[in-house]
């Protein structure tokens, strides 16, 4: 079997379901972005701090779930399914994080270490996969709420891991000024 079929030569590809769409479709972006970010956490790993290439493994499996809610426009028995479980897993992942770090008391530029800088950009991009899933939500393709859940959990998880990864690596972010710099 290749990779290449032909299929989306003329801008359609196929649903789980077997439908087609447009690849501008909501829901392809959706899941698209989602694609995007487990990529961006492929480049993050191997993590330098073990916990979090073991957490950043775990998640781009729980991607992979995400992706198959989102590609399916019907709920089957067969589809996997982001539960309760997984949000439950990303807190206790942000609060064992934020356990080691200081306190914040103000925005932060992002930047640091590459890790912490790849993690923050991660972050970003699962802010617009969330946001990509609430347009595809409103649109009368009702989700199940825990994928917009799960999605704003994780780039929680993944703002505190680029802090976390700064701090380990002892690099302190700028906060941003707010001010014109001189030339």
């Amino acid at each position: 079997m290749t990779v290449y079929t032909g299929r989306g030569d003329n801008g359609n590809t196929d649903l789980r379901g077997g439908d087609r769409v447009s690849k501008t479709h909501p829901r392809i972006e959706a899941y698209g972005t989602v694609d995007e970010l487990n990529a961006l956490l492929g480049r993050v790993r191997p993590a330098p701090a073990g916990d979090v290439d073991d957490t950043l493994e775990a998640v781009q499996n729980h991607l992979f779930v995400l992706q198959a809610e989102l590609a399916d426009p019907e709920s089957h028995e067969e589809t996997p399914e982001i539960t309760d479980e997984h949000v439950e897993l990303l807190e206790e992942w942000i609060d064992d994080a934020e356990a080691e770090l200081p306190k914040q008391d103000s925005f932060l530029l992002p930047g640091g270490t590459d890790t912490g800088s790849a993690l923050h950009h991660a972050c970003t991009v699962c802010r617009r996969a969330e946001r990509r899933a609430v347009v595809l939500d409103e649109m009368s393709a009702p989700l199940d709420p825990l994928v917009v859940t799960y999605l704003n959990r994780l780039s929680d998880l993944l703002y505190t891991y680029s802090r976390l990864s700064n701090h380990r690596e002892g690099s302190i972010p700028d906060q941003p000024t707010y001010e014109l710099q001189p030339d």
